[in-house]
């Protein structure tokens, strides 16, 4: 009997575990202004490795050394490849010892693999063909990966940013300058940000002399930058090629939005990247494990239809 791989519930559990779910979870348990340390994010990966050990060693075929063998080894490349997620693509606050990490996970899978392999000795084995819930589950899994893949790089982005909002030049709406006059003090990128429950998306311009330059939309827009007196959402970015004095004008659908000008934030990490690419793309990435889950099931289920075919005819035979 060949050793058995995580199927792609395992892996979509494993992921929401490990990658989103200290995220938002941070997000739900502390105040806003709180950036997230990178210690609390490692715990999740770190802590959740024997309970995957566990669950791959009983699937596995009853030789010890494989079974506790094959899950140690499957176990330790996913927390790599979690721990990779929160050294490259969202490094938060804070300094972690990587290889201690990953060697404490390492012991936790060996001891979790190990008392899987027991528990799965006294359970009985049954195979079943593929329920239709496989369906229904895949479902959910993509609307809800969908939604978190976008949080966590929201997320991911407020808690690796080094620098905020360190200075307005200028604004318009009712927090800032009205007239939204601003003087530039040099040529490149500038951020604007919404100030509190402004609108994420609005149509913004900069206008010097002859001069119009539109700004660009930001994807996912970061946000909970700011202190006690607003809050401020980096929207959009907009690039103009020579310093002077400039107006900005946005256009929403709430007549209280405020924007205010100011440097563009410097966040760590590929995820000051992710948050500029399609939202749509960024759904189908968390889509995928559910996507899996769907036509794992389809596979199970079309696999399993010879062998009921089969069943059947030898009982026919029989009688």
């Amino acid at each position: 009997m060949s050793a058995r791989l995580p199927d792609p519930g395992v892996l979509t559990a494993w992921l929401a575990a490990t990658v989103p779910a200290p995220l938002v979870v941070y997000e739900w348990t502390h105040r806003w202004e709180e950036d997230q340390p990178l210690s609390t994010a490692l715990w999740w990966p770190v802590l959740a490795s024997p309970v995957l050990a566990a669950v791959l060693a009983a699937r596995q075929p009853r030789r010890a050394a494989a079974a506790v063998g094959v899950s140690t080894l499957v176990t330790v490349a996913l927390l790599a490849v979690s721990l990779a997620f929160f050294r490259w693509v969202v490094p938060l606050t804070g300094e972690a010892r990587w290889g201690r990490a990953l060697l404490g996970g390492a012991a936790l899978a060996v001891a979790g693999a190990l008392i899987g392999y027991a528990v799965g000795g006294r359970v009985p084995r049954r195979d079943r063909p593929a329920s239709r819930r496989g369906y229904l589950v895949g479902g959910l899994a993509v609307v809800v990966g969908a939604l978190l893949a976008q949080s966590a790089v929201r997320l991911g982005a407020e808690d690796s940013t080094i620098q905020e909002l360190s200075r307005e030049y200028g604004g318009v709406g009712s927090y800032a300058t009205p007239t939204g006059r601003f003087t530039a003090p040099a040529a490149g990128a500038y951020a604007i940000f919404g100030v509190g429950f402004s609108p994420a998306d609005p149509d913004c311009r900069l206008t010097g002399g002859s001069e119009v330059r539109a700004a660009e939309p930001v994807s996912v827009p970061p946000g909970d930058y700011g202190g006690d007196a607003a809050t401020f959402a980096w929207v959009a970015t907009v690039r103009v090629p020579t310093a002077g004095l400039w107006t900005l004008d946005c256009r929403t659908d709430d007549p209280e939005a405020s924007y205010v000008v100011g440097d563009v934030p410097e966040i760590r990490g590929a995820v000051g990247d992710v948050i500029h690419w399609p939202v749509g793309v960024i759904w189908l990435l968390g889509a995928v494990p559910g996507a899996l889950i769907v036509a794992d099931t389809a596979r199970r289920r079309r696999a399993s239809r010879p062998a009921a075919g089969a069943t059947q005819n030898r009982a026919a035979e029989v009688s």
